[in-house]
């Protein structure tokens, strides 16, 4: 996708964006997810009226999974419902987004009432760089006692529960999500965020196959995250959870143990797929040699390629056609441009260098100038080609150390059978 609309940005620089504001107030949908909570609704709904953000440039959309009695909504809010068929969270936001006409959407939850500057807050960096996915700082608080029509602002605080502190540490440390990595969609929460709707119709929806609670936005950002997403947090996107953190309320650990292992299936990266069991998707493609060398130089090379990094698979033309579903979480392309004794802690070291500099290309050569490897990393090629340019992540051309290319036939028995 070329000729995208706002400012291309590099690496994960939303700061660069400081203190800029949109030439006008973005079109926003809200949609907000319910499922047999007229109280809590009544609340957030009459939260959005009092937003600080245009009421001409906000459509609210309430997203009802199945409520035996259907949600009352105010007139110009919008409601669309799908049969009650169990919990179908990710389904029921994907039909919201589905009905919605903005240009930046925001999911709440029905149960999570925003401050009057949330949707102006939120919406800033999408609307300014499409590529930004923005999450809201979720505050909790026991509001059972507080008046529908109270100000969300004055009232929630005097009864604030518990922040969970892992999630706060990680917005500390990472500084507001500005320095990342492949794992940091684990602080994406659905009830708060924000994307353009270009990034949402690209990304695609959220998985329709999570069918209880948790995990569908963790899955729904990796995806984002390696098809050329930035992550920002924005504290000053205050949205009020109606109770306590999941960790503060009694959870049955089984259940955080199933989202656990259904996403290593989904989400190949390192520390979150299996450690012995392989991912349902491919984390790291190994592409090549060319076929003008031999059978043996480049069984051995991919073979080395593959044993240094656990979660690779060799793909070729004939796989990626039958794989097509197991492509989509790729984080890293290796194409091997000329077949190559593999030294696999060197070519870890590279893998590593590519992730801590952010880069989006790497090339490592030997010695002698002959071109070995190439390491592609996917979110960059994504957000390159969606602004048709090449220059939004640095790259890099190393000399190995302990790598160089083969020259004549290699003994692939020997090899196998690790005699000198």
């Amino acid at each position: 996708m070329t000729g995208a609309q706002g400012r291309a940005l590099p690496g994960n620089r939303w700061d660069l964006l400081e203190g800029e504001l949109p030439p006008e107030p973005p079109m926003i949908s809200v949609i907000v997810a319910h499922y047999r909570q007229p109280e809590q609704l009544a609340r957030t709904l009459r939260a959005l009226s009092r937003q600080d953000h245009p009421a001409s440039r906000t459509e609210v959309i309430v997203a009802d999974d199945g409520s035996p009695e259907p949600p009352t909504v105010p007139p110009g809010v919008r409601l669309v419902r799908q049969d009650d068929a169990g919990f179908r969270l990710a389904a029921v936001r994907n039909l919201g987004a589905a009905a919605a006409v903005g240009d930046v959407l925001v999911f709440l939850d029905a149960d999570t009432t925003p401050e009057p500057s949330f949707l102006r807050e939120l919406s800033r960096l999408p609307a300014l760089a499409p590529d930004c996915v923005t999450v809201g700082l979720r505050r909790h608080a026991d509001l059972s006692g507080v008046p529908i029509h109270a100000a969300i602002e004055r009232a929630a605080p005097e009864h604030e529960l518990p922040a969970p502190d892992w999630l706060s540490r990680a917005y500390r440390d990472s500084r507001d999500l500005l320095e990342v990595d492949a794992r940091s969609y684990r602080f994406v929460i659905g009830a708060v965020l924000a994307c353009s709707s270009s990034l949402f119709d690209e990304v695609g929806g959220f998985d329709e196959s999570f069918t209880s609670y948790g995990g569908e936005d963790w899955e729904w950002a990796y995806r984002a995250w390696v098809r050329g997403a930035l992550l920002a947090h924005v504290p000053t996107a205050v949205a009020w959870h109606d109770g306590p953190d999941a960790a503060g309320r009694k959870t049955d650990d089984a259940s955080k143990n199933d989202e656990a292992i259904r996403l290593s299936d989904l989400i190949p990266v390192p520390g979150s797929r299996g450690i012995g069991r392989r991912s349902g998707k491919v984390d790291v493609a190994v592409i090549g040699p060319s076929r003008t060398h031999t059978a043996g130089q480049a069984f051995v090379c991919v073979d080395g390629v593959l044993a240094a990094l656990p979660g690779a698979e060799f793909v070729t033309d004939s796989s990626e056609h039958s794989w097509a579903g197991r492509l989509d979480r790729v984080r890293l392309r290796l194409e091997i441009l000329h077949p190559f004794v593999v030294d696999r802690g060197e070519l870890r070291d590279q893998i590593t260098r590519v992730e801590r500099e952010d880069l989006g290309e790497l090339l490592l050569v030997d010695t002698a100038g002959t071109e070995l490897l190439r390491i592609v990393v996917t979110r960059a090629a994504a957000r390159n080609r969606r602004w048709g340019c090449s220059d939004l992540f640095p790259g890099v051309t190393v000399t190995a150390g302990r790598m160089h290319a083969m020259s004549g036939e290699v003994d692939v028995e020997a090899y196998l059978g690790g005699w000198p």
